[in-house]
Parts: C-alpha cells; sequence; structure tokens
C-alpha cells in the first residue's frame, strides 16, 4: 500500500525528472532526482550528478559512488542507509560546478522539499558545494567536517566530497574518520 509521503516523493521525483526550470535542463541526458527509502534516517547531499549519473538517473554511480561504496563498506553501513541526492539534479556541463542561481532553483523547488519529505535525523553534506547549498555557508569545508551543525532546524554532518577524496591523501584520511564518527553518531541516536 502506498502511503501519503510515497506519494509525495513519487510525486516530487516525477517534478524534477520534468523540470526545465533553469538551463541545466538543456544539456542533461536524465535528471537525477535521488534514491533510497523513504524512512531513512540519514540522508547525503553530494554537489551534481556526473557523466555515469547522467547516463543512469541514478545518484553516485560513477567514479565517486564507487568510492563512497567503498567507505560505506569500511565504517559498516549500507548503501540503503541513506536517501542519496545532489544539490542540483541535472549534470552541469563539463561537470562545472552548479552556479548560484541554478542552485538556488533547485533547493527552492526540489532539495527543501525532499529534506521535508524524507525527515532525516542527520543531512550528510558532501563537500563545499552541498555545505554552502543545504547551510549557506561559504566558510570553508576544513572547519565543519565531522562534526553535528545544528541550522535552522536540520542537523547537518558535514564531509569532504568523494572527488576531492580520491584525488588528496589527507582528505581521504580524514572523511574516512568522518564516516567513523558518523557511524557512531548514527547508532547512538536511533529514533
Amino acid at each position: 500500500m502506498t502511503t501519503s509521503r510515497q506519494k509525495e516523493l513519487l510525486k516530487l521525483h516525477s517534478g524534477i525528472r520534468k523540470c526545465r526550470k533553469c538551463p541545466l535542463c538543456k544539456s542533461r541526458l536524465n535528471a537525477v532526482p535521488g534514491e533510497g527509502t523513504l524512512d531513512s534516517r540519514l540522508m547525503i547531499v553530494g554537489e551534481a550528478p556526473g557523466k555515469e549519473e547522467d547516463l543512469q538517473g541514478r545518484p553516485f554511480v560513477g567514479r565517486s559512488g564507487k568510492f563512497l561504496d567503498l567507505l560505506f563498506d569500511i565504517t559498516c553501513f549500507l548503501r540503503k542507509d541513506f536517501y542519496i541526492t545532489s544539490s542540483v539534479k541535472c549534470r552541469p556541463p563539463k561537470n562545472r560546478t552548479p552556479r548560484p542561481k541554478e542552485l538556488k532553483i533547485c533547493k527552492q523547488n526540489w532539495l527543501n522539499k525532499q529534506i521535508s519529505i524524507i525527515d532525516p535525523e542527520i543531512i550528510v553534506l558532501l563537500g563545499k558545494v552541498a555545505l554552502k547549498q543545504v547551510l549557506g555557508a561559504s566558510s570553508k569545508l576544513d572547519k565543519f567536517h565531522g562534526r553535528l551543525i545544528r541550522y535552522d532546524g536540520l542537523t547537518c554532518f558535514p564531509t569532504y566530497h568523494p572527488a576531492a577524496a580520491m584525488r588528496f591523501p589527507k582528505v581521504r584520511k580524514n572523511m574516512l574518520q568522518d564516516f567513523k564518527i558518523l557511524k557512531i553518531i548514527s547508532v547512538k541516536n536511533k529514533r
């Protein structure tokens, strides 16, 4: 039986797939609404879909997704423990960083509604773009990563983006430590 929350999320995903509210829709193959269970206690917000995500219409299935899956394995998380989405739902041309107007449109029309429907205990923010998108923070990620931040009724856990962790050993080490901390927090704070 489909609940009203499931219907809401399905309707939202349908709207995202048809969205024409910003220029990103012109170059996408598939919008990437997100995926995961409705009752996920943890939500991941990344930056934007990449090439593989655009092809498949699913979040974090490319190289960054494989690294994220490795982190899940090491820290005994399962992908299904999370509802996974991005700050913008369409791939920016040439994998550029989403522009402020694109971020604003996606946040107002889609991301805020996803957060409301999923109602996660903790939102894991992967990278600077997600940090700014959800918290409005423009400070360095180094200042915020690996700890809970309460903001506007949300509990967030900023960490690095997998793409940065794959390139820089120090970031990789910090991100792994952050996910170990997240595991401890998530076990302690079960609803």
